[in-house]
């Protein structure tokens, strides 16, 4: 028998139970610590994000089926199906083709069982793998929530890093909508980059026009019923409500514009999958915003259980 690409939790994410496969499961978390490496970037300060919001949403555990004043009813009904975490993959900070590797196969693991897969970061190139892993099935539309936008076509010769999520995304097939919401200040783009996501389609939403005129003018781009995956990045929150980013910067989005934000997809759309990278624990020393990440995945948790029951 294969050995398990992942390592068991002891501490399941929020209402989960710990498991080894997500068969017979309606939703599963798990952990990819390391993406795609850039020479010269540490991508180990994001490693132990996956632990870090795991731990902070461990005393929330015991109180899902209590009510929950975001929801206006319990965070999970007790008819909802089965949650599972699988854990973290076995990740390795300098090998690339295997973590993409890794992330891929564990993605298509959880689709295969009728799970909807949720993964925490990690750098922001953990994405990339984890959207090929839906290629087969049906189209998605990509709905990523940034700071970024993330289209350079290579840095440091290296086309899978986290400069280049939703270029790599472009390419794929099974993509045929990229919704960018939140971007903001330099944004990681030079001109080539904005023009190249604009002349492929990309609906670029800023931060300034979500706080101008409102979260219509992202979700205004989401198909009804469509597949959507979620593809968030910690550093579109403002600096004020989440500076433990690589990469924090004033002028971002609120908590409750971002959880407004997914609960305009899941009123359009379907939420296929549920990526959120980017944390750096070490910059979280009273382990504050990793209770607030953690908050905004509760939110993704309970509108995919609910399109689900």
């Amino acid at each position: 028998m294969a050995a398990s690409p992942f390592i068991k939790t002891t501490t399941p994410f929020l209402g989960c139970k710990a498991a080894t496969t997500p068969k017979g499961a309606t939703l599963a978390v798990f952990g990819a610590p390391h993406g795609t490496p850039y020479r010269g970037i540490d991508n180990r300060v994001h490693a132990k994000a996956p632990n870090a919001f795991r731990t902070a949403m461990k005393g929330d555990a015991a109180w899902v089926s209590h009510w929950d004043f975001d929801f206006e009813h319990p965070l999970l009904p007790d008819a909802a199906g089965l949650h599972v975490d699988l854990g973290n993959l076995k990740t390795t900070s300098a090998n690339g083709k295997n973590n993409r590797k890794l992330i891929e196969q564990a993605t298509r693991q959880c689709l295969a069982a009728g799970a909807v897969p949720m993964i925490f970061g990690g750098d922001d190139s953990t994405p990339i793998p984890f959207l090929q892993g839906f290629s087969g099935a049906n189209p998605i539309t990509v709905v990523q929530i940034d700071a970024h936008i993330d289209w350079r076509n290579e840095r440091e010769k290296e086309r899978f890093g986290f400069s280049s999520t939703m270029r790599r995304a472009s390419e794929m097939d099974h993509v045929w909508r990229i919704v960018q919401a939140g971007a903001r200040g330099i944004g990681s783009a030079r001109e080539e980059e904005v023009v190249a996501a604009r002349s492929w389609g990309a609906r670029l939403v800023t931060s300034n026009e979500l706080h101008s005129h409102g979260l219509e003018t992202a979700l205004q781009h989401v198909e009804p019923g469509s597949d959507c995956v979620i593809c968030l990045d910690l550093d579109v929150l403002d600096t004020s409500e989440m500076p433990s980013v690589a990469a924090p910067s004033p002028g971002g989005l609120s908590f409750r514009q971002v959880t407004q934000l997914i609960a305009g997809v899941a009123e359009k759309a379907r939420i296929a999958g549920f990526a959120m990278v980017e944390f750096v624990p070490t910059k979280d020393p009273h382990k504050v915003y990793a209770y607030t990440a953690g908050r905004i995945a509760a939110h993704v948790m309970s509108k995919v259980v609910r399109q689900r029951a």
